[in-house]
């Protein structure tokens, strides 16, 4: 199951929040088609936020097609990953995760980490676009 986290300092909306997590998670492989996604209150009691809020994320999830909500039964995901399956992609991760390390070494914070990632992506999709 998913734990759902905020970024006080990320600049996006709690509830677009929780909708790209979702979005993450079944592109990584972590939740399959037929995964329960946690109810509102389980929600609202582990990251203080507002049920309105989760429940707007769910209706924007469940109107992408991503999850189908079932009526006092829960939200269910209601896709498979579209990317390859997640074995292709550990490899991967140990890659990232060894580099994160390498950056701490050097000295990064998280937000140090995550400027270079992103700056080095950018440039990366510009000089790969066609």
């Amino acid at each position: 199951m998913i734990e759902f986290y905020l970024d006080q300092k990320s600049g996006v909306t709690p509830y677009l929040q929780l909708v790209q997590q979702v979005r993450r998670a079944v592109k990584l492989g972590l939740l399959h088609d037929g995964d329960q996604l946690p109810t509102v209150k389980d929600v609202v009691g582990k990251i203080a936020i507002n049920p309105n809020t989760v429940s707007k994320a769910y209706r924007e999830l469940e109107h992408q097609g991503l999850v189908v909500a079932r009526t006092g039964v829960g939200t269910f995901v209601a896709v498979a990953p579209s990317d390859g399956p997640p074995a292709m992609l550990r490899p991967l991760r140990r890659d990232l995760e060894r580099w994160i390390a390498r950056a701490r070494d050097a000295g990064l914070d998280d937000e140090g980490i995550e400027a270079l990632f992103i700056e080095s992506f950018r440039d990366a999709s510009s000089v790969a676009a066609p």
